[in-house]
Order: structure tokens, then sequence, then C-alpha cells
């Protein structure tokens, strides 16, 4: 077996981390331009406020997305862009620009993925309380009904969130993302829960708005646990979707009440929290997706603690780590995917894998970044495997098209297949990105 006919090759990228134009038409700030305006968060103090400048550059970045012969782009539009206010008006600037992208990409024979919300919250509505206040959900389904009506004409893809695991408890439990706050765990539950009903109700949004046909998922960031030895594998799956300590990262916190109405019955107590909810909450938080896309960049390897539990396998000296310091584990896109589609029969979408290297242009201006290839190879070699053994895998984007704004690591992590100038805005391919070309244009074959 190998990969089938009509899978999807694509990249993703988020609108803050390519956009640029950050201050112009009617746009209004969001988090992660008030951090970046307000200095010290991120590193040496840069701001995407320009970044890849994708505002502008767009039709250049889909012909090149065209040369690598993507057959879908996942792009994020900014909220506060096409709605200023993050209620109300629409932006007639903002929606021109999502319009014209769109059209860019369907000349190209490209298929537009979008994402409602990859992190950009309005500035405003968080003055307001953020997840925090009771009508953040209705803010959210007023947005998304705003997108299914603009573009669901031509788009016919939606993933709702992007890693709530990131923007609840990177940005607002752990201070690791904007907007750089440790809520307690009962504030930070109460905002968990209320982008649940976010999603719930966007998603039915999106349903009862779209003209025509339409496909509505979520993507999580996973974090996989994979067996270290053959007779751990019962004890990998089952720890999958098992809710230990604090821990926003697991599995089943945000997948199991949006897809069975239920949280893990431990929350509050391994949260330490007062958290509750009602049953007409979660009728609305199960929102049936249609299919769920998986953040996999590396997982970690567990054993039997001996007690009943588990413990992590410290990974030996020879592990490469990437430039993120994340270890290099291709199994985790066989082990992740596997567990995810073997617990929710829902199809599956490698909605972001990728590495970010240390890397510069040779003195010929050209990028050879073997490491990077090898990793494309190996984890979606895994991911094959995943496929073959009856996983339903139908597509996988690779993070990201461009070099960009990596959240707070600023510029300093390069991911992109194609390598960015960031004062000049100069564009080329790196060897990655006529490798992956190769890849779409045998379906995996050559791999």
């Amino acid at each position: 077996m190998s990969f089938p006919k009509n899978f999807v090759w694509g990249a993703a990228t988020a609108a803050y981390q390519i956009e640029g134009a950050a201050y112009e038409a009617d746009k209004t700030e969001h988090v992660w331009d008030a951090a970046c305006r307000q200095k010290h968060y991120i590193f040496d103090d840069h701001t995407a406020a320009v970044g890849c400048d994708h505002y502008h550059r767009f039709r250049e970045d889909v012909a090149l997305m065209k040369e690598i012969g993507l057959k879908a782009y996942r792009f994020s539009v900014c909220w506060p862009r096409l709605m200023p206010g993050g209620t109300g008006k629409v932006s007639e600037a903002g929606r021109r620009f999502y319009d014209a992208l769109i059209d860019e990409l369907l000349r190209a024979g490209i298929e537009p993925y979008i994402t409602l919300f990859h992190w950009e919250y309005p500035y405003e509505l968080f003055h307001k309380g953020g997840w925090l206040n009771p009508d953040s959900p209705k803010w959210f389904e007023e947005y998304a009904i705003n997108v299914a009506k603009l573009f669901s004409d031509r788009v016919k893809k939606f993933i709702v969130v992007n890693e709530p695991q990131c923007f609840i408890g990177c940005g607002l439990y752990k201070a690791e993302h904007a907007p750089f706050l440790t809520y307690p765990p009962d504030e930070a539950l109460i905002c968990w829960h209320h982008a649940l009903l976010a999603n719930g109700l966007a998603t039915r949004a999106i349903r009862a708005h779209a003209k025509g046909q339409v496909e509505v998922g979520l993507t999580v960031a996973c974090d996989v646990l994979m067996p270290a030895t053959e007779k751990d594998k019962e004890l990998a799956a089952r720890e999958n979707f098992i809710l230990r300590g604090d821990n926003f990262f697991n599995n089943a916190l945000f997948t199991d009440p949006a897809v069975f109405g239920r949280y893990p019955e431990n929350v509050a107590e391994e949260f330490h929290a007062d958290f509750s909810y009602t049953p007409e909450e979660m009728a609305v938080i199960k929102c049936d997706p249609d299919f769920i896309g998986l953040n996999i960049y590396h997982g970690k390897y567990i054993t039997s603690d001996g007690k009943g539990g588990r413990r992590d396998v410290t990974p030996g000296m020879n592990m490469p780590h990437t430039d993120m310091r994340w270890t290099y584990t291709p199994e985790s896109l066989y082990y992740g995917p596997k567990a995810f589609y073997e617990r929710y029969k829902l199809p599956v979408y490698i909605t972001e894998n990728g590495v970010a290297v240390s890397e510069w242009l040779s003195a010929d201006k050209t990028l050879c970044d073997p490491s990077r290839i090898e990793y494309i190879r190996s984890y979606v070699k895994q991911l094959e495997r995943a496929y073959e053994e009856g996983a339903d895998i139908r597509g996988y984007f690779y993070w990201s098209l461009l070099d960009n704004f990596e959240w707070k690591e600023g510029f300093s992590k390069r991911f992109g297949l194609i390598y960015v100038d960031f004062d000049m805005q100069a564009r080329t391919l790196k060897e990655s990105a006529k490798f992956y070309s190769d890849v779409i244009r045998t379906n995996g074959k050559n791999l």
C-alpha cells in the first residue's frame, strides 16, 4: 500500500507569523501585537509588524507554492484584521485581502484550508476579559458566521481553533505565549471551557451559514506517548488519553468534550480546581467535528513504572534535537495519528509537522538542508505506516511554508521550506522544498 490517490499534500502558515501589515488599513491589535509592542517578551525584541510581508507579497508566495506543487495551503484569518472591533463591523480591507488570497490560490490549483483562530485574540476583547468573559463564545460565534458567509463559496475546509493547549495552557497558565499570564487553575479551566463552547458554537455556525457543503474540524497539539519496548504498547495506547496532573496538553482534554461530549472524570482533581459545567453546555461543546487536525513534531517514549503507571524514558546522548530542542522521533507520526484514529474514528489530517534547524544561505545564495529532507522523509514514512495499518489519514501539511516569526522565539528559528531574508524580503527555495515537491509529484513513492 501507499498513500491514496486523493491524499492532500500541503503546507501551513499562521496570519501573524507571516502577514505583516500589522497596523495597515483598519486592522486593530491582537494580543501578540501588544506583546511585541511592549517588548521583553520576545527574543531580541523581535516583532512581526512586517514579518514576511505576505500581506503585500501573497501573489509571489502563491507562485512559489505552485512551483513546489502544493495541493493545498492551510492559512489562518486574523480575527481583528477581518473584524477590527472583534465584534460588529467587517473590515472591507480585511475582506478584500482574504478574498484576493483565496482567489489567487484557486487560480494556481491550490485548495485553501482556513483556520479561524491561530492565537490572534483581539486586544479590545482581551480588555473585556478575553476567554474569561462568559460572552467570549458568542463573540467567536459572530466571527465564525462572518468567515462562513464571506468565504465558504470558495473554501470548503475549515479548522475552527488551532492548539488550545498553547493559547490557553501556554498563554494563560504558564506565561509562555501571549498574553503571558498565569491564571490559577480555576480561571484557566474556565477559559478552556469557554474555548470549547466557542468551538462548538462556531462549528455549528459555519455549517449553518456555509454556501454549499463544507467540512469543519479542529486542530490540537499532541503529546504523543510511544512505547519504549514491545511490552509497553498497551501501556502507551492507554496513557495517551489519561489525564495526569495539570496538563493542558493531555490528548483527551479538548477532543473528548468536542467529540464525545464529556471531560476526563478527573479534571478538577488533577488541576486542584473548582470546575463545574452544565449538561446544556456540554451539548453545545459536543459538535461532531468532521475531522481532527493533529500538530505533531515529536513524542516521548514511556515504560511502566511498576506501580500501574508510567515513567518517561530519558533520551540517550545520541538522540538528535532540533533547533527548538525537541527530540527527533519520527515514530510520533505513527503512534500519534494511529492513537487518535482508533479512539475517535474520525479522519485525520496532519495539520503541522516540520523542523527548525540552524541554517543560512551559502555564498551562491542557495540553501542545502539535508537534515530537513531527512526529517520529512522519516516522519512521512511513519505516517504512511499508520495509514497502511488502517488509520484514515487524509493529508499532510508541512510546517511551515516560509521561515517566519516563531512566536516568543521571534525570527531566530527557521522552519520554512522557503528561506526568507527578513530585511530584503527575498525568498529562496531550500533543497527541502525541491525534495518535498518530488514527494508530492510521486504521492510519497520516493520516500
